[in-house]
């Protein structure tokens, strides 16, 4: 095929050789299948932030870090610079989630170079060397699912515990390869310590799992694997391999009445003092 305006910068500096055809189109992203030597590779291209269908980003980039302080005012103030850096940064969260995750031991297609704007990565094949379909492609047996289930619920805590959730986990975004399922399209990973959201994000990630898997093994949907591994997480137990029921019951624990009034007086009193104080100061 001609090669796409977006790639024509790695052709020029040797990292692509052809474009072979296109892959996907997304909500963020168009994916092409490329030939780099002899390999093929994706080539991930981003779109535009106002040809995105991605809402609420505001959502998922709470927390990420930024190169400076200036770059920060800038995206506060929402300057052109400011939206330039902001787009670059959500492009780049991506290949950085990318590599972490490879290296924590989640299944995610290996990222090789990032370059202007463009993603060129591992292409996830089946056993046929076919590019390999997503999970809403494939017909599933209730064992298979069950598998595939428990597979990506371990894939999920082993993000988790590398700091990150992937906030957009769904059928969608699951590629399955003779090993079993790979997870894809992370630019909107998002900082499981630094963003609020990440609590409701991972439930959600966990029940859209449930919830698919659960038309070919109903009992899935009854499962709450979300509440349980970050109630481990937020209690600093949850591990790689941190052993889960899919059950989960909050604590129920009875409130130290007397200790509250004991730190409501205390502040009352501190309050008196403080009033006290500049009364005194004023008079004098």
């Amino acid at each position: 095929m001609k090669i796409p305006r977006r790639i024509e910068p790695l052709v020029a500096d040797g990292l692509v050789d052809a474009a072979i055809r296109q892959l996907m189109s997304g909500k963020e992203a168009t994916v092409y299948v490329v030939q780099c030597g002899d390999t093929l590779r994706c080539a991930k291209v981003y779109k535009e932030a106002n040809k995105r269908g991605f809402h609420k980003a505001a959502d998922y980039t709470e927390g990420r870090k930024v190169k400076n302080s200036r770059q920060a005012r800038a995206m506060a103030k929402g300057s052109r610079y400011g939206r330039q850096e902001q787009e670059a940064a959500w492009q780049h969260a991506e290949v950085d989630a990318l590599r972490l995750l490879a290296a924590a031991g989640v299944r995610v297609p290996t990222p090789y170079d990032f370059h202007e704007g463009v993603l060129l990565m591992e292409l996830v094949t089946d056993e046929d060397g076919e590019p390999a379909p997503r999970l809403n492609d494939v017909v599933l047996s209730a064992a298979d699912a069950r598998r595939f289930h428990g597979d990506l619920v371990r894939q999920v805590v082993r993000m988790l515990c590398a700091g990150i959730v992937h906030g957009d986990l769904s059928e969608y975004n699951v590629l399955i390869d003779c090993d079993g399922p790979v997870i894809i399209d992370l630019p909107q990973a998002v900082d499981a310590a630094a963003n609020n959201n990440a609590r409701a994000m991972l439930e959600r990630d966990v029940d859209n799992l449930a919830a698919y898997f659960g038309q070919f093994a109903p009992e899935l949907r009854d499962t709450d694997y979300g509440k349980e591994i970050w109630a481990l997480y937020e209690s600093g137990k949850l591990q790689p391999e941190s052993a889960l029921t899919g059950v989960f019951r909050a604590e129920e624990g009875c409130a130290d009445v007397d200790e509250v009034m004991q730190i409501i007086e205390a502040a009352r009193r501190e309050e008196a003092a403080r009033q006290a104080g500049r009364a005194a100061a004023a008079n004098a």
